[in-house]
């Protein structure tokens, strides 16, 4: 049979003396603190002696507790400030984060903003022109250099029309449909644009290589006096292009001109400005249909 679970002290020796030592020490206790407690008001002076006695005995003990304390406590600070630390430079990262997104939308927006302005006083500068509108989309990788507009036949949009930016001339209206047009762009191979240069209207011819450059032929064979940072404008020749629009700068020369970097890149470029043909009389007397003037005979 099993002992029972809660047994009474009586029946166990060990137990019978921690109950009884107990008890003496409880008396013990009693008895020490009456005669502290007569000592005090019979010699107070004795009883200081004892206090300080005390003191210094327990004064080693009671150091070092308080120091393990302090130690305790000054750890809990330094971990709460490490874990305050790591999660405020969290924040502020985020913060960092959300404001360098802000500063770089707003320079976006503020460089559409100067875009708008250049092209309004564009609008302005050229009270003729047919239209406005936006580059819907630019081949880059065909082997031909053809974007589409905005805008079409519905807007008096017509073949041959050139089509430029503020920062210069985007090409000529290739195709023309209801609410659409091809622009074949003056980067293409087969868009050949009479030019001059801007200090001295030397003239010559801008024919486009595919990939945002022109290569500039002097009019003159045999002599090569282009040099890099010339910039070229429209000339007026052929009666297409109203002159003084920006083409492009030169960037280097070779053995029989000059390559030259166009000003209006269509990837940059939101809206354009279409034009009418710079002289349409003359064009029509030449008796040349525009877009073969050029080699180009309708479209790709």
């Amino acid at each position: 049979m099993a002992p029972p679970r809660n047994r009474r002290p009586g029946f166990s020796k060990r137990a019978q003396y921690s109950i009884f030592a107990s008890y003496l020490l409880g008396i013990l206790g009693a008895v020490v603190g009456l005669l502290l407690l007569l000592v005090s008001f019979i010699d107070p002076q004795g009883f200081s002696v004892l206090r300080t006695i005390g003191a210094e005995t327990t004064a080693p003990v009671s150091k070092t507790l308080s120091e393990v304390g302090g130690a305790t406590g000054n750890a809990g600070d330094q971990i709460s400030a490490y874990f305050y630390a790591a999660s405020k430079n969290a924040a502020m990262k985020r913060e960092l984060e959300q404001s360098r997104i802000e500063i770089l939308e707003a320079r976006a927006l503020k460089q559409e903003n100067e875009r708008l302005k250049r092209l309004l006083k564009l609008d302005q500068e050229v009270p003729d022109a047919i239209g406005m509108a936006r580059l819907i989309s630019s081949t880059a990788s065909s082997s031909r250099r053809i974007a589409t507009l905005g805008l079409g036949s519905a807007s008096g949009i017509e073949i041959g029309q050139p089509v430029r930016a503020p920062e210069g001339l985007i090409g000529r209206v290739l195709e023309v449909g209801p609410s659409t047009a091809r622009i074949l762009l003056v980067s293409d191979g087969k868009n050949v644009t009479p030019v001059q240069r801007a200090n001295d209207s030397l003239p010559a011819f801008a024919t486009g290589l595919g990939d945002g450059t022109v290569d500039i032929q002097p009019i003159n064979i045999g002599t090569n006096p282009f040099q890099g940072g010339d910039l070229f404008i429209t000339s007026g020749s052929g009666g297409l292009y109203s002159p003084g629009i920006p083409v492009a700068v030169v960037i280097r020369k070779n053995e029989s001109g000059a390559i030259a970097r166009i000003l209006a890149n269509p990837a940059k470029v939101g809206h354009v400005v279409v034009q009418p043909i710079f002289q349409a009389e003359t064009v029509r007397q030449i008796g040349e249909d525009i877009p073969s003037e050029f080699d180009i005979e309708g479209g790709e």
